[in-house]
């Protein structure tokens, strides 16, 4: 069994940046709180809690004095920085520099919308942490859209400037930017450039793995796609592996592969999602390897 992993798998840049920046931290303190988990990877969470990184929430944090605060890649709202002025907190800033940049153009697109009675629209995940910090820019008025019946939310007689949590699809960004402007027509008989601004905020380190992963998962007879099952991202690939390769599977670590999912003759890809630390996928190889010496038939 040839196994293979994924080159163009692993962390984005933003990821990795945070954790460095957490155990850089660590190694001059036995203890730092992130708010938050670091990546949506349980294991990854476990290994930086066991060298002292403490996972709180927003009440938490207001109640915290006199620390050390991570923020995490995802970044913050305003709201996180004023707690931390007013309880004398140091906040070590792992913000992606992609959604700072998202930030500040949210925060100038909602001033804009506000003058003209226009809405803030934001493709992406109610409740996660990129799209918490993006709606705070517009002291919680942007509208946030995921499925075709919160389109509801949106009045088409009023301008639109619309936005993508930077780990969305791009294809659904497209189609959902389509659906915004025929509802406009629909509604107004007529479409300007008044009454809607698509603005593509996807990170193009996440949206150029869709085509890379769809040709891995081509290359291969079984894809082993390893991932934290509270991953956005990883929900998405993991679909994209899926459509180009029906042998495709998704775990967590490599305790949840089955020897019924092999022949001994396949070649096997693992890849994975921008939370899937390298260490990770390696064990999941270690692994295959192990078992094709000890269990699959010769």
């Amino acid at each position: 069994m040839q196994v293979t992993i994924d080159k163009n798998s692993g962390y984005c840049f933003g990821v990795e940046f945070a954790i460095k920046m957490a155990e850089d931290e660590m190694e001059q303190s036995d203890k730092l709180y992130c708010l938050g988990d670091i990546v949506h990877n349980d294991m990854e969470v476990k290994r930086l809690a066991d060298k002292g990184l403490v996972v709180i929430d927003r009440d938490k944090l207001s109640e915290l004095s006199d620390c050390k605060v991570l923020i995490r890649a995802h970044g913050e709202p305003p709201e996180t920085y004023r707690t931390a002025i007013e309880n004398n907190i140091e906040l070590i800033d792992a913000s992606c520099p992609v959604v700072l940049k998202l930030q500040h153009r949210v925060k100038t697109a909602f001033d804009k919308m506000e003058r003209e009675n226009g809405q803030v629209v934001i493709y992406g995940k109610k409740g996660h942490a990129e799209v918490i910090g993006l709606t705070g820019q517009t002291m919680e008025k942007a509208i946030v859209v995921m499925e075709d019946s919160d389109l509801e939310k949106i009045d088409f007689n009023r301008p639109v400037t619309l936005f993508s949590q930077t780990t969305k699809s791009t294809k659904g960004f497209y189609e959902l930017s389509q659906k915004i402007q025929d509802r406009i027509k629909a509604s107004k008989g007529e479409l300007t450039e008044v009454d809607f601004n698509a603005n593509d905020s996807i990170c193009r380190q996440v949206s150029n793995r869709e085509p890379q992963l769809r040709q891995f998962a081509k290359e291969n007879d079984v894809i082993i796609f390893v991932s934290g099952k509270k991953s956005s991202n990883g929900k998405a690939l993991y679909q994209v592996c899926l459509e180009e390769n029906p042998r495709s599977f998704f775990v967590e670590n490599q305790t949840e592969i089955q020897p019924e999912w092999f022949y001994p003759s396949d070649k096997v890809g693992i890849c994975g999602a921008t939370s899937t630390p390298m260490w990770l996928m390696e064990d999941v190889k270690n692994h295959l390897e192990s078992m094709e010496a000890n269990t699959l038939p010769a």
